[in-house]
C-alpha cells in the first residue's frame, strides 16, 4: 500500500537557508571566461519538457541537456537550482515569489506551463463522494503534489471565494502525495479529493469513476501561464549567451507545439521518450492537448506575477510593496518579446 507523505514547513525552512548556500557554492563545470554549454536539469519520467522538445527539434544549437534525476515539484526545483545542483528549473510563479522574498536570487526567463481550456488543474473526487461545494471540503483531506505551489493556491482561492473563513480553511488538510500515485490514492479512499493536471488528469478521467469539482481557470476567471523556467542571477551573469540560446530555443519549441497539428506533436513527444533508456512509457502522451502557455513564445507579463504577489500579501506571507513584479523575471533573451 502506498504511504501518504505529510510534509510540513520543510520548504519554508530550506528557502530561508538558500541565500547563504548560494554564496558558498561553485559548480566548477567550465573554465573561467567560458560559458556553460551542458545544462544540468531534472526531468519527468514519461513526459517531455519544452527544453527537451527544443533539443530534439534542433533549436538549442550546440547546447546539451543532461538530466541528473527527477523532481517532485517546483519548490524542490527552486532548491536544486539555487544550490547549483541543477542549472535551471521550473516552478509555479507563486513559489518563485515566496523564494525570492527569502533572498533566493533566481530569475524567470520564459514560460514553462499554464492553464487553458484544454490544459488545466482540476479538483477531483470519487463519484460516490459527498463533496459537491466549497463547504463540503471542511474536515476533508486533499492531495497535492507539493505544498506552497500552484495546487495549494488554487484550492485556497476556491475555498475563499466559496465563502469559507480562514479558520474553516485550516480544517481542510493538505496531504502531499507522489504525482504518479495520486489517482490510486484517491481511488483507495486514503484521501477525499485530489488536484490533478495534464496527462495525469486526463488518464484518470479516461478510467472513469471520478467527478470534477472545479478547475483553476474557473477560479481565476482566465487562461494564464502559471509557471516559468528560471536560472540564478549568478548563472545569467556568467552565461548570458547560453541563457539567450536556451530561451530562444524553448520559445521556438513552444510555438512549434502551439502551431503544429496535435497528432504530429504527440508523435514527436513519443519519439523523444522512446529514445530514452527504455524505462519510460509513452502511453500517457496520447492525452497531450495543448501548451497551456498564454503568451506567444512564452513571453512573461507583469500580471503573471502581480496576481500572486497580491495573493501572498492578502494571505499574510508578504508585506504590501515588499516585492515588485518586474524584479522577478526578464524577457530580454526572448525575441518574441515586443516592448
Amino acid at each position: 500500500m502506498n504511504k501518504i507523505v505529510n510534509k510540513t514547513a520543510v520548504f519554508a525552512i530550506v528557502i530561508g537557508l538558500l541565500g547563504m548556500v548560494l554564496a558558498g557554492c561553485s559548480d566548477g563545470k567550465v573554465q573561467a571566461g567560458e560559458e556553460d554549454k551542458v545544462l544540468e536539469y531534472n526531468s519527468a519520467p514519461g513526459n517531455v519538457s519544452f527544453p527537451e522538445l527544443a533539443l530534439d527539434l534542433g533549436y538549442l544549437g550546440d547546447l546539451e541537456l543532461k538530466s541528473i534525476g527527477t523532481t517532485t515539484g517546483g519548490p524542490e526545483s527552486i532548491q536544486l537550482t539555487a544550490t547549483k545542483q541543477t542549472d535551471f528549473g521550473s516552478a509555479f510563479n507563486g513559489a518563485i515569489i515566496k523564494s525570492f522574498s527569502q533572498n533566493v536570487r533566481i530569475k524567470s526567463v520564459i514560460g514553462a506551463y499554464g492553464s487553458d481550456k484544454n490544459t488545466y488543474i482540476g479538483a477531483y473526487v470519487l463519484d460516490s463522494s459527498e463533496i459537491k461545494a466549497p463547504k463540503d471540503f471542511i474536515g476533508k483531506k486533499v492531495g497535492v503534489n507539493t505544498l506552497g505551489a500552484h495546487l495549494e493556491f488554487v484550492l485556497k482561492d476556491y475555498l475563499r471565494k466559496g465563502g469559507l473563513t480562514e479558520k474553516e480553511i485550516e480544517q481542510v488538510t493538505l496531504v502531499t502525495i507522489p504525482s504518479a500515485n495520486a489517482e490510486q490514492i484517491l481511488r483507495s479512499k486514503q484521501i477525499d479529493s485530489v488536484l490533478l493536471g495534464g496527462i495525469a488528469r486526463d488518464l484518470a478521467l479516461d478510467r472513469g469513476g471520478i467527478v470534477e469539482i472545479f478547475k483553476d481557470i474557473e477560479v481565476f476567471n482566465s487562461e494564464f501561464t502559471a509557471g516559468d523556467y528560471f536560472f540564478t542571477d549568478e548563472y545569467i551573469k556568467n552565461n548570458p549567451s547560453t541563457v539567450k540560446q536556451f530561451v530562444e530555443g524553448v520559445a521556438k519549441a513552444i510555438e512549434w507545439a502551439r502551431t503544429t497539428p496535435r497528432e504530429d506533436v504527440i508523435k514527436r513527444l513519443e519519439t523523444i521518450v522512446e529514445k530514452r533508456d527504455g524505462k519510460d512509457k509513452i502511453g500517457n502522451l496520447k492525452f497531450w492537448k495543448s501548451t497551456g502557455i498564454a503568451q506567444t513564445g512564452g513571453v512573461i507579463t507583469p500580471d503573471e506575477y502581480q496576481v500572486w504577489i497580491d495573493w501572498l500579501v492578502a494571505n499574510g506571507d508578504l508585506k504590501e510593496g515588499q516585492l515588485k513584479a518586474e524584479n522577478l523575471y526578464t524577457n530580454e533573451f526572448n525575441s518574441y518579446y515586443k516592448p
